[in-house]
């Protein structure tokens, strides 16, 4: 009996544990919409002649005609849309005006049409739809033209930084392509001083010729020809050592004989020659 018992205590199975694992869901965290800018803003707008107008009067076209076509391409639908500015409807598309349609005028005075927010038909008909717009004349929008302005004042004040700072040596090569031989002559005061009136005057192209590693270049050659260390012939085709009539370069046919010799400069043996110019030079 004792074995049975012994038996019948080896066979018994354990059943299995479950373990039950606590889940913590983590809160869900809304991204907060951001409100989309409407795509049409109710305003007063003003709009201006192109090209620096102001006639007396000048009138746009406010109705289709086969002579002043009036329509505006839809490119969902592949639909040529007839346009019409009528006073009394919503719609600048004749297929959605009802009734019998007020015709207007559309007409700039001194260059000028000023359109309150009540008249949003004439102001879409102008700002969205009507073919003269960037051709006869355009929106006002005084933060477009600020950041227009406030970009070319940063432009200049950068111009004028690096004309300020900007070695003497290379300031003479940038206003001799403004000025010309002239400033062989000039004093280094005289010099920084048109170099920063063209920097205020042409921003643009005084940046651009500042980065311009051939301007330095070539107002290198221009000083050795001018100092009589290199000669060029009459036919601006050649340029020889003054010295002892040895030819350095050949100028190519339509070049400009002081950018052929500044793209000399950089190369293996002419680097070797400019060098030796800028030391007798210097």
């Amino acid at each position: 009996m004792a074995k049975k018992a012994n038996t019948a205590e080896k066979n018994v199975e354990v059943a299995p544990q479950v373990i039950q694992e606590t889940i913590v869901e983590k809160p869900v965290v809304k991204t907060p919409v951001k409100p989309t800018k409407p795509s049409w803003e109710i305003k007063d707008r003003t709009y201006i002649l192109l090209g620096n107008k102001s006639p007396i009067t000048y009138t746009i076209p406010a109705r289709h005609s086969g002579k002043y076509p009036l329509l505006w391409f839809d490119e969902k639908t592949g639909d040529q849309k007839e346009l019409r500015y009528a006073t009394n409807q919503n719609s600048v598309f004749v297929e959605e005006q009802k009734g019998e349609a007020t015709l207007g005028h559309i007409t700039f005075y001194d260059g000028t049409l000023a359109v309150s927010k009540e008249k949003q038909n004439l102001q879409k008909l102008l700002s969205l739809y009507h073919p003269a717009k960037n051709t006869k004349y355009k929106e006002f929008d005084a933060a477009v033209i600020a950041t227009d302005e406030l970009d070319d004042l940063e432009i200049t004040i950068d111009a004028l930084n690096m004309a300020r700072e900007m070695d003497i040596d290379i300031a003479e090569a940038v206003l001799r392509v403004e000025i010309g031989s002239k400033v062989s002559s000039m004093s280094s005061k005289e010099i920084r001083r048109d170099l920063i009136l063209f920097a205020q005057r042409n921003a643009d192209l005084f940046i651009e010729l500042a980065n311009d590693d051939n301007v330095q270049l070539r107002n290198v050659a221009i000083n050795a020809t001018e100092s009589g260390l290199l000669k060029l012939s009459q036919d601006q085709r050649t340029f020889t050592w003054a010295s002892n009539g040895r030819k350095v370069i050949t100028v190519p046919f339509d070049e400009n004989p002081y950018s052929a010799m500044a793209a000399y400069f950089k190369t293996d043996e002419g680097i070797e020659i400019y060098r030796s110019i800028e030391k007798k030079l210097s």
